[in-house]
């Protein structure tokens, strides 16, 4: 009888949930997810859940999991590459043949002074659920402050001011940077619809918050009741914490098959991937065919086959405007944005219909593995990675690269994590 290749995938995001359903393809495959949690959580949805909750972003992993994949709802608080072991929080120790390390992103640090004590971030769960009440509880006169101008603080600010709020977007220098100067026109004309007043340039970045008020650039104080925080996100540092090569970001190092420089047994998926140092953009979009391709790397190498490099591409992005409008800025397949956007109900359309894709394609994956496939190549990567020119990390040391059937030629690049 054939040993069982035991293969652990720490994170039960989108990628982590796509890698370990794929994986049960082969019999002798011995799945277990580790997340902190027992619910998943679509978490492009959590804007929706503080204004209102029409929407219930949380699920039970019996959704969305294959049968044979086996939860574990603990924390992973070190991975040891010697030993092919993780330990975790309670004190147990899971040993793996494979490592899968999709542990996902959340609310970067503000390193804004008053920011972590007096603004409410909205990067996860807890932190939506902690700033529900408080948006409930606001009078009409509230002045709320949204910093930041990513998909994220769009998309709440539309929310809050939709529900009758007064809501100033603090920019930074622009307006929804990803998007074509055409797409930020209409995104900017909807806020405005809505009463959202938007400060960009030069003088429209936060340096402090207070308990009622947001300084930025130049000493102006913005007076604010509530200031909800969508800076930016960050991963955890699980990676540097076990000694493996990460990014500037903290993101795990790996080769264009998403395998660790380190160690040929580990594989990275999802917002936490530094693929040849060339990452691709957080997001859902990118998450799910990460997270198949990490599972089609770690099924190759059980094969004894050589696993593909990764092509991913992009279609755009899609950002809601509140409940009745939205956006989707189309982009090339290296994710730069295109002259052309759809905008209004039309995109509110295509907002809800891809982040209900994004859930019923995992569900499909645990039912059929093996059957999800992204139609989106970026043709454009190959030219990029030659144009960056590669230098081994000043922190790589192998951990262990052992011999093992298809294991490629390892791919180090630079190690930015002393970078400003």
């Amino acid at each position: 009888m054939t040993e069982n290749t035991k293969v652990v995938v720490i994170g039960g995001g989108y990628a982590g949930v796509m890698a370990a359903n794929r994986l049960t393809q082969r019999d002798d495959a011995k799945v277990i997810l580790i997340n902190p949690r027992l619910m998943f959580v679509e978490r492009i949805r959590l804007h929706q859940l503080v204004v209102g909750g029409s929407h219930d972003p949380v699920h039970h992993y019996r959704e969305i999991l294959g049968a044979g994949v086996r939860l574990v709802v603990d924390t992973v608080t070190r991975i040891d590459a010697a030993e092919r072991t993780v330990s975790m929080a309670t004190g147990d120790t899971v040993g793996y043949d494979y490592l899968i390390y999709a542990v996902g992103s959340g609310t970067a640090d503000p390193r804004v002074p008053g920011a972590a004590k007096f603004a409410y971030p909205l990067g996860s769960l807890e932190e939506a659920q902690r700033l529900r009440p408080v948006v409930d509880a606001m009078p009409a006169t509230a002045a709320v402050t949204v910093v930041g101008a990513g998909p994220l603080g769009i998309e709440i600010a539309a929310e809050v001011a939709e529900a009758g709020h007064g809501v100033t977007l603090v920019c930074g220098e622009v307006l929804g940077r990803y998007l074509h100067p055409r797409g930020r026109r209409s995104v900017a004309k909807r806020l405005a619809g809505l009463g959202v007043a938007v400060l960009d340039g030069p003088d429209a970045t936060a340096t402090a918050v207070t308990r009622n008020a947001v300084q930025l650039t130049g000493g102006r104080m913005l007076p604010s009741d509530v200031t909800i925080w969508a800076g930016g996100f960050g991963v955890p540092d699980l990676a540097s914490r076990s000694g493996l090569s990460t990014d500037a970001m903290g993101r795990l190092l790996t080769d264009e098959t998403l395998t660790s420089v380190d160690d040929v047994r580990i594989v990275a998926a999802g917002d936490s991937a530094a693929p040849s140092d060339l990452p691709l953009r957080m997001s859902c979009q990118a998450a799910g065919p990460l997270g198949s391709h990490a599972a089609d790397t770690v099924l190759s190498r059980i094969a004894g086959e050589q696993p593909a490099p990764i092509s991913v591409g992009f279609a755009g992005m899609c950002i809601s405007l509140g409940r009745r409008a939205g956006i989707f800025q189309v982009a090339r397949t290296d994710d730069i944005a295109r002259t052309l956007h759809v905008g209004g109900r039309p995109g509110a359309k295509l907002k809800e219909y891809f982040c209900s894709a994004a859930f019923e394609g995992l569900s499909k994956e645990a039912r059929k593995p093996g059957s999800f496939s992204w139609f989106v190549k970026d043709d454009k990567r190959k030219q990029r990675l030659e144009a960056e020119p590669a230098e081994a990390p000043a922190t790589a040391a192998p951990a262990r690269l052992d011999s093992i059937p298809g294991r490629p030629e390892v791919h180090r690049t630079k190690d930015l994590r002393g970078s400003a």
